[in-house]
């Protein structure tokens, strides 16, 4: 079952999300966030895009707040679905 991390209102009015999707164990850990069709997926491990090309810049400045604030419980989700594939403590990816 996926995980959403709980946005205000406003935010989730005008399309936006912030998940860990089921089915990725064999991805490099990663939160993905949405907006209606488009997405961006974040490295867990290093804090970087995994897509060449995407940028903050495209993000709601609150959406991206609340992604680096929910970090430790983004983690903490990625290792209880993917025990597996667990975060850990590398940088590299």
């Amino acid at each position: 079952m996926p995980f959403e991390l709980r946005l205000p209102g406003r935010l989730k009015g005008i399309g936006w999300k912030v998940k860990i999707r089921d089915k990725e164990r064999l991805e490099p850990p990663h939160v993905t966030i949405l907006r209606f069709t488009r997405s961006w997926r974040i490295g867990l491990r290093n804090g970087r895009f995994l897509e060449t090309g995407d940028s903050w810049n495209d993000i709601d400045p609150e959406v991206r707040s609340l992604v680096e604030s929910a970090r430790d419980e983004l983690v903490a989700q990625w290792n209880r679905m993917y025990p597996e594939n667990p975060v850990g403590e590398t940088d590299d990816e």
